[in-house]
């Protein structure tokens, strides 16, 4: 299994990676679409860590990474809309961006964090959306799984935003109702994926490993249900998590290319 701080490090780079908003094609945006929804939740994910102290250098650093991909790929989809109706939802998506990009460079704090949360669920409502409607435009069974498995590294990282939340008490209503759902739709998203039939044997290989880091991962979970938390070992994890399924996006882009 990849060492945690090691795939975190290289999914760190990845969204470091140079901005390719010039020309993209539709396995493209579906990707970034996709992660934009992902990235919603691990701001809001970050800033948590960094007010609660959980590893707050390395949550700084994955606040400044995604923050920035975040506004390289909203400039690669505007650039790309192919329909007045998605060029419309990716202004709402913009508009919302603005407030809360600035929010979550703010220096964080208990008070706040609500708005922090209720911000990234709107973001996150919004980019879904975007996703859908590129997804009925491009069409395709291809396309579906490009926007499940991406919806896995949301899930990642809203499981860990959720669980901080949690952990650090925050007066939020619903938090833990949130998380289970949270955490039943990632199991099921990551059944479905293991029996489609587009499958490669590197797809298949990845998500055996997943669904590995996947249990450990659930192990930590059953800990809070003593109020015993470990926010540490589930933001480490989750990492993992997204590392892994960014990889197998990336993959079924590839299928998705392939079938066009």
């Amino acid at each position: 299994m990849l060492n945690p701080i090691i795939a975190g490090l290289l999914f760190g780079l990845a969204l470091l990676s140079p901005p390719s908003w010039a020309t993209i094609n539709a396995a493209e945006a579906m990707n970034l679409s996709g992660m934009q929804r992902m990235l919603s939740q691990r701001i809001a994910k970050s800033y948590l860590m960094i007010g609660a102290e959980v590893r707050p250098d390395l949550a700084e650093q994955q606040l400044d990474q995604s923050i920035a991909k975040f506004e390289s790929n909203y400039l690669a989809l505007d650039a790309y809309a192919p329909t007045a109706q998605i060029r419309n939802a990716l202004n709402d998506v913009g508009q919302t961006w603005q407030r809360y990009r600035e929010l979550a460079l703010s220096r964080p704090d208990k008070q706040r964090a609500p708005v922090i949360l209720e911000l990234s669920d709107q973001l996150l409502a919004q980019s879904e959306l975007v996703v859908q409607l590129l997804e009925r435009h491009s069409g395709g069974q291809s396309a579906r799984l490009v926007n499940r498995s991406g919806r896995q590294r949301m899930l990642s990282q809203r499981i860990a935003k959720l669980y901080l939340a949690m952990n650090w008490h925050l007066p939020v209503a619903g938090l833990q109702q949130s998380f289970n759902q949270a955490v039943e739709e990632f199991d099921q998203a990551l059944q479905e994926l293991q029996q489609a039939r587009q499958n490669t044997p590197a797809i298949a290989k990845g998500l055996q490993q997943a669904e590995a880091q996947w249990r450990f991962t659930r192990a930590g979970f059953n800990l809070s249900a003593d109020s015993r938390f470990v926010p540490t070992v589930i933001a480490t994890t989750s990492e993992t998590l997204l590392w892994q399924m960014n990889e197998l996006t990336s993959q079924y882009e590839g299928v998705m290319l392939a079938g066009s």
